[in-house]
């Protein structure tokens, strides 16, 4: 099939979602600026550079909804952490992303342990195997063709890491073992269960 995108594609639903996969999963904490805790798992999520080491997350919102709560905490405060999402995390996971009030903790809803951070405010998902501290960077704004919607992608300098130990295998992260989670199209997922290697051609 072939569809311009600005036209119906006949489908019951949009696979665009399931075109550009699998995609990591930024389980963001953070902090409003009067101490209030959030926790939002999010699947437009990546590293975008590693000198110095920098991740984004894409904040969607429509007009029926205000700024979720992550992107208003993220700009009034400046950090926040990225926590990885795994296969034995999946129902917690899932869990945090419960469209509640500000107010509300995502970690209590969850049933999750939190654990300072070093370097930053907002707290870390104890049970995650790795955690990106980061300091807030930009937000760009995106096209948004919903009426009175807004598209933002969000970029963070990662300033600490965490990588529990029982995760590491000769001094390398053990992602078998780990087992990450990564969102697909619709509303399904999957889970990193095999590495293989490929060493680059060289000249």
């Amino acid at each position: 099939m072939f569809w311009k995108t600005s036209e119906p594609h006949g489908l019951p639903h949009n696979p665009f979602k399931s075109c550009v996969v699998p995609r990591p999963i930024g389980w963001i904490s953070s902090i409003s600026a009067d101490g209030h805790i959030n926790l939002a798992p999010y699947s437009f999520f990546n590293g975008l550079a590693g000198e110095p080491p920098l991740v984004m997350f894409s904040n969607n919102g429509s007009p029926q909804k205000a700024a979720k709560d992550t992107l208003r905490n993220v700009e009034a405060t400046g950090e926040f952490v990225c926590n990885m999402a795994t296969w034995d995390l999946r129902d917690k996971m899932n869990a945090s992303s419960a469209p509640v009030d500000a107010d509300t903790n995502e970690f209590e809803i969850a049933g999750l342990e939190m654990a300072p951070s070093e370097l930053v405010k907002p707290p870390r998902v104890k049970d995650a195997p790795i955690h990106m501290e980061c300091v807030y960077v930009d937000t760009m704004e995106l096209p948004c063709e919903t009426p009175g919607g807004r598209n933002v992608l969000v970029v963070g300098r990662v300033i600490g890491i965490h990588i529990k130990d029982a995760y590491m295998t000769d001094g390398m992260v053990d992602i078998e073992r780990i087992r990450p989670l990564a969102r697909m199209g619709y509303q399904d997922y999957t889970a990193v269960e095999k590495v293989f290697t490929l060493v680059r051609p060289e000249k």
